[in-house]
């Protein structure tokens, strides 16, 4: 098997919170991965302590795991396991590619050719500040397109959602409550801010009946009592999921909101490696799991979290809210894993400033996505972007 010759790393200054990790091994093949947040950290941690542990050894995905399992330096999706899922994406994009297949062959074959995506309201500048996932991050007011989603959920949830079904999409997951949590740190919320947070459910409801399935996102910002009260106001409104209502900081209290919420339950993105999801589908504590490729492991623990899942008759559905690679991968396991049953898509990020950036996106027809046509996870980055005046480029 031919060996790790090289790994670099990427990040443009128009995109603070990506970092793109190129692998190459001694043949010359060369395999692209990218995780979110704190990318001067992890391109730290890459090459200061990965890149030393996998020059030389054989470019495949789970040594390297192996390799890197010690460095992980503590739980839950921090640098050392954003590194590690940036190298393993790259490593099986490699593999595939060094095989002329998809990567859903080299993870052992397709279940389906597409899967039915819902659409994450985000707009174009969509946490694009290093100020992490605030109201002041939802870059509104800066965008310059059909798609203001998150501005458009705000202030016309019902338009939205028939825009939406234009296109075929069945699914939008909203967050209307965050501004609320900001204020209280999630302690409380008061009665005239549980109405407003209302509104935008109403406005679906009256403009398209049950035609579009609504997910509720909570981003881990409320305690127990006031994710409970939000989620029994919100019911009525026939929500499909609701997602990280508490601080997944251990899994009981999850299980606490999961055993009282009249919704199913989603969670997390927060989480990493497969013994967390063990922990939280052992306590009982979700309907449906949540991953991001980019964080909790990348594909070598995607398929074991799913195949974990699984046994628990638990179906999965991968996050992505980030860069154009991790969704790429992320539809590549959707379309691997049997219990796939919906894929996160944003249609301003896939048809805006991924397009500058990247060729062989997955394609979204009529409400489902699929990874392009080729080998690996099909997405390249374009040419010239490594060349970049914003760039920096190490390794």
């Amino acid at each position: 098997m031919p060996a790790i010759a090289s790994i670099r790393t990427l990040r443009l200054d128009e995109y603070p919170n990506l970092l793109w990790l190129e692998v190459t091994d001694d043949a010359g093949n060369t395999g692209l991965g990218e995780t979110f947040f704190g990318p001067r950290a992890v391109e730290a941690y890459v090459h200061e302590t990965a890149a030393p542990k996998l020059i030389g050894r054989d470019a495949d995905p789970e040594g390297a795991r192996m390799a890197l399992t010690p460095e992980i330096g503590g739980q839950g999706a921090g640098v050392e396991m954003r590194g590690i899922s940036a190298i393993d994406i790259a490593l099986w994009d490699l593999k595939a590619r060094r095989n002329n297949e998809p990567v859903s062959s080299t993870l052992g074959g397709r279940c389906r050719d597409a899967i039915r995506t819902y659409n994450t309201c985000a707009g174009y500048q969509y946490v694009r500040s290093a100020a992490g996932q605030t109201s002041s991050n939802w870059g509104l007011g800066q965008g310059n397109g059909p798609y203001e989603d998150l501005q458009a959920f705000l202030t016309d949830a019902g338009a939205l959602a028939k825009s939406l079904l234009s296109e075929g999409i069945t699914g939008m997951k909203i967050w209307p409550f965050d501004r609320y949590a900001e204020r209280s740190a999630g302690q409380n919320i008061l009665p005239h801010e549980l109405e407003e947070g209302l509104r935008p459910f109403r406005q679906i409801r009256d403009a398209v009946g049950d035609a579009m399935d609504i997910m509720l996102e909570m981003h881990s910002f409320w305690n127990l009592p006031a994710a409970l009260q939000i989620a029994e106001a919100v019911a009525p409104y026939g929500i499909h999921w609701i997602e990280d209502a508490v601080r997944m900081q251990g899994v009981s209290a999850l299980a606490d909101f999961r055993a009282r919420c009249p919704i199913p339950v989603t969670a997390s993105e927060t989480i990493a490696g497969r013994h967390q999801f063990r922990e939280l589908l052992a306590a009982d504590a979700v309907d449906t799991v949540m991953l991001d490729l980019g964080w909790c492991g990348g594909l070598t623990e995607g398929k074991a979290i799913a195949a974990l899942a699984d046994a628990w008759h638990r179906p999965i559905a991968p996050h992505d809210c980030t860069g154009p690679i991790v969704w790429a991968a992320s539809c590549a396991l959707s379309i691997h894993a049997r219990n796939a049953s919906i894929q996160e898509s944003v249609r301003a990020l896939y048809s805006g400033w991924y397009r500058d950036v990247a060729d062989g996106l997955p394609v979204v027809e009529n409400g489902m996505v699929r990874p392009a046509d080729g080998p690996g996870h099909g997405v390249t980055l374009k040419k010239g972007v490594w060349e970049r005046r914003d760039a920096t480029v190490v390794g």
